[in-house]
């Protein structure tokens, strides 16, 4: 089974994409900033929240990265995270 890791998986098309890799049979996990105190509305919505392995990092920090990197040991990485306004 692959593994991929989605930064930004809390967006509308990091959830969306969640959703799909899941329905294809991945594992999937996801980085938020805070993975603690997020809501994460847009996976509970898609009813997948339960479903994806939650991590938080520090995108700007490369030893957060590198750590959420060796933790999760992904197949693919997707990269939709942004700042939002």
């Amino acid at each position: 089974m692959k593994k991929a890791l989605i930064c930004g998986v809390s967006g509308q098309d990091g959830a969306y994409l969640a959703q799909l890799l899941l329905n294809k049979g991945y594992t999937v996990c996801g980085t938020s900033r805070d993975a603690q105190i997020s809501s994460f509305q847009n996976l509970v919505r898609l009813d997948i929240r339960d479903q994806i392995k939650l991590e938080s990092v520090a995108l700007t920090d490369f030893r957060s990265v590198l750590q959420v990197l060796h933790k999760t040991q992904p197949d693919e990485v997707y990269n939709l995270a942004g700042q939002s306004s």
